[in-house]
């Protein structure tokens, strides 16, 4: 049975071209990157040119950048270490409930609730459940017209590899990665961090990456992530544009079948890769498990709540109410799938839909 792996924001496939560097690394450049010997300087070498990579590509230092073990650690060191080193300034932090479809309005939200104690704002960039993406741009000049002194975040974990996001322009000071979201490998993310932005450590120990991020770092790791996201960027545009044409294929599709309806659709900004599919009367674990015995691999909501029974926040916000947050799907695409992979998908939810509503229990 030929699998369609249609679950790429809670993980993806590595590029054959990272597993093959990263492999590499591992079996002959392995050495420690802080060791003075020809092994160390090796691996420093690799990770000095990952930084100019990804440093490139969002037009900053590399020495902005620094290396953590995934997105959630990065998240944690900019909004921690953040409010640690600020706390004589205020105690007062933001951030929004969801990223709703009107997106503007949460701009316009977000100035009117910065305070002169207001020490961070942290925004999602692009939502994970329903592919919304924010004015990135226009909340941080908001942020900073409204208070200068705020540090503005982004968790770009969704967004990163799918959208050009400069954070001098947008006025971001501190930006979230991960790389096992852009065919990386899991264990690994970075944190850019602006110039004259002051967080403090949240681990200590052998104070690599000046101190602000003790542990030795992840060469393959970084290595791998740097060639993936200028894999990603060298061909973005193109990508992308493959990507919202088998979005709006799969979405032309499965909107055939009656009474089912996608979440998001009004947003003015949309990621080209996340849909989120409500089909009311199928209970979305159910749902989940009948596609997987198809070969056909979907969410139920946000990996990371996995064995977490909950209503998700960003469906609730969104105006969904009742059976229909327990009625939703996340289908999220990669520059893997395939127009046969969207068809197929599409028609193996066609077909068991109507078989499931049977025996859905009233």
């Amino acid at each position: 049975m030929r699998e369609i792996y249609l679950d790429n924001s809670a993980t993806t496939r590595c590029f054959p071209e990272t597993a093959e560097l990263m492999n590499k690394l591992y079996l002959e450049e392995y050495g420690n990157p802080s060791s003075m010997h020809h092994k160390g300087v090796e691996a420093e070498r690799r990770l000095t040119g990952a930084s100019a990579i990804l440093a490139g590509i969002l037009k900053v230092r590399p020495a902005n950048l620094i290396y953590t073990s995934c997105g959630t650690e990065s998240d944690n060191l900019a909004i921690i270490g953040a409010a640690m080193a600020m706390r004589r300034s205020g105690r007062h932090l933001i951030t929004t409930v969801i990223e709703h479809p009107a997106v503007l309005e949460t701009m316009r939200l977000v100035e009117a609730a910065v305070r002169e104690d207001t020490i961070l704002v942290s925004v999602m960039h692009t939502n994970n459940e329903i592919g919304t993406i924010q004015p990135i741009e226009e909340i941080g000049a908001a942020v900073k017209r409204r208070n200068p002194r705020t540090l503005f975040h982004v968790d770009a974990v969704q967004g990163f590899g799918k959208a050009r996001i400069l954070p001098k322009k947008a006025r971001i000071d501190l930006l979230s990665v991960s790389g096992h979201k852009i065919h990386a490998a899991k264990g690994v993310g970075f944190l850019y961090i602006g110039d004259g932005c002051r967080i403090r450590p949240i681990l200590f120990g052998g104070g690599q990456q000046k101190g602000m991020r003790s542990g030795t770092q992840n060469t393959a790791g970084i290595a791998g992530m740097a060639l993936s996201a200028r894999i990603l960027y060298d061909s973005l545009d193109r990508d992308n544009e493959e990507l919202c044409r088998l979005r709006d294929l799969f979405i032309s599709l499965v909107t055939q079948i009656p009474d089912v309806f996608i979440n998001g659709m009004g947003a003015a900004r949309r990621a080209p890769h996340i849909i989120s599919l409500t089909v009311p009367g199928v209970r979305a674990e159910v749902l989940l498990h009948a596609l997987e015995d198809k070969g056909v691999y979907v969410s139920s909501g946000s990996a990371c709540a996995t064995n977490r029974p909950h209503l998700s926040g960003t469906l609730s916000a969104i105006g969904l109410k009742g059976d229909h947050l327990d009625n939703t799907i996340r289908i999220s695409l990669s520059v893997m799938n395939t127009e046969a992979d969207v068809r197929e998908a599409a028609a193996a939810i066609a077909e068991l839909v109507p078989f499931l509503r049977r025996y859905t229990r009233h």
